[in-house]
């Protein structure tokens, strides 16, 4: 390159409210891209039961397999993960080969904190405060990501193994 030419600079993620489904579902894709581009070393996504999320499209999963590598985590945190062999059938295989960065945990039961509809990254949170609505704030302000990851911590103390990554059958 020459001299007199400067490289682009990275695309902002995107800050403040959101709406409706198309845009949280930009949100994650987004989320996903960016991670293995500012090489981001965890990524939690939590969910009551992550129905609506679009996990099992192709861009999802192709996001999550440049992002995968030794050293990386994902957490899933959720009520229930009942919805992903039926739903996110691209993901369930995906999960399969790299389940030792993937740790699934479920939160659910009696007195139990509600598990946020949320992305969290070192960088970077998205949350959505009326899934329903698809109603969300994203942000890279160091307190709105302290504020999700102690919600999400919270419901991760008293979360319970999950989502295998295979069934072993007799």
């Amino acid at each position: 390159m020459p001299n007199d030419e400067v490289p682009a600079p990275e695309p902002a993620l995107p800050e403040g409210l959101f709406e409706g489904r198309l845009a949280f579902h930009a949100h994650l894709q987004t989320a996903l891209d960016a991670a293995a581009r500012l090489n981001w070393r965890e990524i939690v996504l939590a969910d009551p039961d992550f129905l609506d999320w679009p996990l099992g499209e192709r861009a999802v999963v192709d996001a999550l397999q440049a992002w995968s590598a030794s050293g990386r985590s994902l957490v899933l945190l959720a009520q229930r993960f009942d919805v992903f062999a039926r739903e996110h059938a691209r993901f369930v295989n995906w999960r399969r080969m790299w389940s030792h960065i993937v740790d699934a945990r479920a939160c659910n039961g009696p007195g139990l904190p509600p598990v946020p509809s949320a992305i969290w990254t070192p960088g970077w949170s998205v949350h959505r405060i009326d899934p329903a609505h698809g109603r969300g704030v994203s942000s890279s302000a160091a307190d709105a990501r302290r504020a999700l990851r102690e919600r999400i911590d919270e419901c991760l103390r008293h979360a319970r193994p999950a989502f295998p990554a295979t069934t072993l059958g007799l």
